[in-house]
């Protein structure tokens, strides 16, 4: 028999001390270049004054002292964060009441169902955006058509009086119809996405425990409130931080509608906005590095918030 050649010490360390590091490398080099680097130059940033053309200028908290003291980065702190209770508190609704009814049995062609709510999730912000922006538009918008009919009727004229509003009703045009326009479209597109992570959840629960619920006379109340829910309360906790961290980085919706004006009286300006606004339209790249991280300051407050509280329920 022919005895196998001795591996050479060189190539032994090669194939297990240096080749595995060579073939990760890619994803370090290229996180370290778009990922880590960004974020510690946004950081040394926020810290300066600078316009792309002049050099830094060391201004130290300057940035952020204006930002406290700033009234419109308040107000866009307030429509984002009013934006994200009227648009998330439906959808997760909603979105539970679907995968409750999809998890059932009584429901024939669940996946054609599942598919048809998911499909806004994955289309173009953009394309979404510009189609709402006719569906609401005030002249020849597809709202105010189907509403024609009602404008005759004592209870709706009273209604658009109580509401301040007048028809044909400016959906985009009027600081208090803004935010619920942007909510309905946040709403259609991510309903989808948290009920399909609900339905996950759901579909992990093990089936015996309904079975011995239901021997032991438990409601269907009785599964839904004392069983579905506090098993699924650790998907609700990611699916709400989720949401939570998606709208206070609002952005998209709100800037194929409105521009960076935010519409009239800067109603629909939520933080991302007015930071892209600062950065890129009024070059001054400091106080938006800074406004970054005020914003991610929140995001955190918020999301441990949200943590603490499904924790408790727990």
């Amino acid at each position: 028999m022919m005895k196998e050649k001795a591996v050479p010490a060189s190539r032994h360390f090669w194939r297990r001390r240096v080749a595995p590091y060579v073939f990760i490398s890619p994803f370090f080099i290229l996180f370290f270049i778009f990922g880590l680097f960004p974020i510690l130059f946004s950081l040394w940033l926020s810290f300066h004054r600078w316009d792309v053309i002049s050099p830094m200028e060391w201004v130290g908290l300057e940035n952020y002292m204006y930002l406290l003291k700033d009234d419109w980065f308040w107000q866009s702190i307030s429509n984002t964060i009013k934006l994200g209770l009227m648009s998330s508190i439906p959808q997760h609704i909603l979105a539970l009441i679907l995968a409750f009814i999809l998890n059932s049995q009584l429901v024939k062609f669940s996946k054609v169902y599942r598919t048809a709510y998911f499909m806004p999730y994955i289309t173009s912000t953009v394309a979404v955006a510009l189609v709402f922006q006719i569906i609401f538009g005030t002249r020849y918008g597809v709202m105010n058509y189907l509403l024609t009919p009602l404008r005759d009727y004592n209870w709706f004229q009273q209604l658009l009086t109580w509401l301040d509003l007048t028809f044909p009703i400016e959906w985009l045009g009027r600081v208090h119809t803004i935010k619920p326009t942007l909510a309905m479209l946040t709403i259609w597109r991510w309903t989808g996405w948290n009920m399909v992570l609900y339905l996950a959840g759901l579909q992990s629960i093990p089936h015996e425990i309904y079975e011995s619920a239901k021997v032991d006379g438990a409601s269907n109340w009785d599964l839904f409130w004392r069983i579905s829910l506090p098993l699924l309360r650790p998907m609700m906790t990611f699916a709400v931080t989720m949401s939570v961290i998606g709208s206070m980085q609002a952005f998209d919706e709100p800037m194929v509608i409105l521009g960076t004006g935010g519409g009239v009286g800067r109603a629909g300006k939520t933080t991302v906005l007015y930071l892209y606004q600062t950065s890129f339209e009024w070059m001054d790249f400091g106080t938006g590095a800074a406004m970054s991280y005020l914003l991610f300051f929140l995001i955190i407050v918020f999301s441990v918030i949200n943590f603490r509280f499904f924790r408790r329920e727990r």
